[in-house]
């Protein structure tokens, strides 16, 4: 096998050929990510809330291409904007499952924020009562 060299033609270290695989494998999927959340905090606000699913279609798109990578989750984003129509009753849709894990906490904010039931950890049950839980 080869070694992998940089561009003066130097032998690269294993780990840092690994680590500039994983960067140009991640790129696509990085930037689509940044387009992603870069739409939702300046295109999203001035619409308000006119999603008829949950989670809305662009945070929907976010967390398919986190979780699934840029080819499948453009294919899933552009899916579900398909069937983001007047005739369609809405409703929930979340993302089908990935094969991806991630470390103890270290689990995207997107996939947190989509899936309440599932990650979501209430203080308040673990300490003590607060105002909001003390008034009626």
């Amino acid at each position: 096998m080869a070694a992998v060299s940089d561009a003066a033609g130097a032998p690269m270290p294993p780990k840092a050929a690994t680590a500039v695989g994983r960067f140009v494998w991640d790129l696509p999927r990085n930037a689509l990510i940044l387009l992603l959340t870069v739409y939702r905090a300046v295109v999203s606000p001035l619409y308000g809330q006119v999603c008829r699913f949950y989670p809305s279609c662009s945070a929907y798109a976010l967390e398919a291409v986190t979780v699934h990578g840029a080819v499948r989750g453009s294919y899933l984003a552009v899916r579900r904007l398909a069937r983001c129509h007047p005739w369609n009753s809405g409703g929930l849709d979340p993302v089908p499952d990935g094969h991806r894990h991630w470390p103890e906490g270290r689990m995207p904010r997107i996939v947190v924020l989509n899936h309440p039931d599932r990650y979501w950890k209430d203080e308040s049950d673990s300490g003590p009562a607060s105002d909001d839980d003390t008034r009626k």
